[in-house]
């Protein structure tokens, strides 16, 4: 019998868990700004998913270049 985890599942689970907590900062941080008028009119949904998508990736540089 194989008791061992399967460690693919895990990071799988892993990737889908930080895919959704994207999306949902990223939609909480658009209905914020929009709701107190502090984005431009002609911004949309995918210009915050730029600027967070941004900044995820400057953490995670940030990240590699301290390891």
């Amino acid at each position: 019998m194989n008791l061992e985890r399967n460690k693919s599942v895990g990071k799988t689970g892993e990737k889908i868990g930080y895919a959704f907590g994207y999306f949902m900062f990223t939609t909480i941080l658009f209905l914020a700004l929009t709701l107190t008028n502090k984005i431009p009119a002609s911004w949309t949904y995918f210009h915050i998913m730029g600027v967070t998508l941004a900044i995820a990736l400057t953490g995670t540089l940030f990240k590699r270049l301290l390891k």
